[in-house]
């Protein structure tokens, strides 16, 4: 990347569990406003942008917000909350993990975007024990279905 003092990351809240074809709205943003390099890794919670100058980062987050996307948490705080595709996709998801984590995302939002907490702490929802999200090995509270009765196969 060119111009290396300048070289910001940024992170943008993934819509987890939220897909579509439409456009890549964020991508374009990404290319107008920074280097088009992105890192996707699911267990951050978040959309790694790599490599953009300090003068573009305000452009950017104006663009974002006004796509309905906001930036993730980093650093010493409350991380992203993240969940696996749930009973949209999974035919083992217990309960709704993409509304669960909807609303803990809307409820904590706050804690997000400012420091409250001495370290990182991450909330994580698997819809079911196979734990697609790794939630027991990567976060402080995770939110795992269940079966209620034995397993019993049809």
């Amino acid at each position: 990347f060119p111009g290396v003092e300048h070289f910001h990351t940024l992170r943008v809240a993934q819509p987890a569990s939220k897909y579509y074809t439409e456009n890549l709205k964020l991508a374009d943003l990404w290319q107008k406003h920074g280097s088009g390099v992105t890192n996707f890794h699911g267990s951050t919670g978040d959309i790694i942008l790599l490599g953009a100058r300090t003068e573009a980062l305000e452009p950017f987050f104006w663009d974002l917000t006004h796509e309905g996307q906001d930036l993730g948490g980093s650093g010493s705080n409350l991380r992203t909350p993240a969940c696996c595709l749930g009973q949209s996709r999974c035919e083992w998801a217990c309960y709704d993990t993409q509304e669960t984590c909807y609303h803990l995302t809307l409820h904590y939002q706050d804690e997000i975007h400012r420091p409250a907490f001495p370290y990182k702490f991450k909330f994580k929802f698997s819809g079911c024990p196979n734990d697609c999200v790794a939630a027991i090995a990567r976060s402080d509270v995770s939110v795992i279905g269940t079966w209620r009765d034995e397993i019993r196969i049809d």
